[in-house]
């Protein structure tokens, strides 16, 4: 049986029935503060991304080389980010929602990614739009994987000079 303690620590509990208001209550209340910061951290991401259409906006027409970087981008730093608070860090409950969910799933896009695609195949690019679709994912999931590995590697070999110990459960203090 789950006690409450260590319920409070995961994303979802698979224990509420919600068919049951009250369990269907304590359910939503406790989803309150993840939707809070899954939003606060996707306004930040959106922006981010926005910006950076702003900063490379991409021709009509012209390949995406925005999206596809920023993409490849988030997706890097998302590796670092999972590797660091599932290995290394014990990590607020709170923290994967508004970096992991909220910033990096704003500013990673697949509709962006999707419409572009479309629009190259639309104005007869058809090969550079399905490149495009091929590379993304390709890039997407080199970046996470070489990310994922570079992290781990390099707290491997500086972890112990420095005190960085495996992760820890959510239950260490220390």
């Amino acid at each position: 049986m789950t006690t409450r303690e260590s319920r409070v620590d995961e994303p979802t509990d698979p224990d509420i029935d919600l068919r049951m208001p009250a369990q269907r209550r304590e359910s939503a209340r406790g989803q309150v503060p993840v939707v809070a910061v899954v939003a606060a951290g996707g306004a930040v991401g959106t922006a981010a991304r926005y910006g950076a259409g702003l900063i490379w906006p991409t021709a009509s027409g012209g390949f995406p080389w925005t999206t596809l970087v920023v993409n490849a981008a988030g997706c890097a730093i998302i590796g670092v980010f999972m590797v660091l608070i599932s290995e290394v860090w014990a990590a607020h409950r709170l923290l994967r929602f508004f970096v992991g969910t909220g910033v990096l799933g704003g500013f990673t896009t697949f509709s962006t990614y999707a419409i572009e695609a479309t629009r190259l195949i639309e104005v007869g690019r058809a090969r550079a739009g399905l490149v495009y679709l091929m590379l993304t994912v390709l890039v997407a999931l080199g970046a996470v994987w070489a990310a994922a590995v570079t992290t781990r590697r390099l707290i491997a070999r500086t972890g112990r000079r420095c005190g960085i110990g495996r992760a820890r459960s959510r239950g260490d203090e220390g």
